[in-house]
């Protein structure tokens, strides 16, 4: 049974004109999106001791473990490449990714997890996976999987809109 602070809400949603329910989704989806990086940020300060951005760049890197440029990064994490050199460039002070001239245009660089990187990825990235499994908990999986679509019909939605 729903409670009633729920129940409230969908009534509330039932009577909102249809001019407005776009809006109202926008703001729950940002006000969540928002709470979720939040969350997440703080546990990566406090659990390992680094940033949220760190571990981007890192998984963006071991999706490619024979490496990739600076500028593949940058574009898959849709962030500039001063962004990422940055972080890369603490990653390799760290001993987390290697840097090295690409073969092919010397003007560019590649870049990969190092065998301790891949190591701390993979302890930090089983730990996130859980701490979002647990974020989500509330829900059933049919509401996961309706979620789920819906979300993928708006992203569909937002890129024929981009592309037109």
């Amino acid at each position: 049974m729903k409670t009633s602070k729920t129940q409230t809400a969908l009534e509330k949603m039932e009577q909102t004109p249809r001019r407005k329910m776009a809006l109202r989704i926008w703001l729950r989806l940002l006000t969540s999106s928002q709470l979720i990086e939040k969350q997440v940020r703080g546990r990566f300060r406090t659990e390992f001791e680094t940033t949220l951005p760190r571990f981007d760049v890192m998984a963006a890197l071991a999706r490619e473990p024979k490496g990739q440029t600076m500028g593949d990064v940058s574009r898959w994490l849709l962030v500039s490449s001063g962004n990422i050199t940055g972080i890369i460039s603490r990653l390799v002070a760290d001993g987390m990714v290697t840097r090295h001239r690409s073969t092919g245009d010397r003007r560019s660089h590649l870049v990969k997890l190092s065998g301790k990187g891949r190591k701390e990825f993979d302890r930090m990235s089983t730990t996130h996976e859980k701490w979002v499994r647990d974020m989500f908990s509330g829900m059933t999986r049919q509401e996961m999987t309706t979620l789920d679509d819906l979300l993928r019909k708006v992203k569909i939605s937002l890129i024929n809109e981009e592309s037109s």
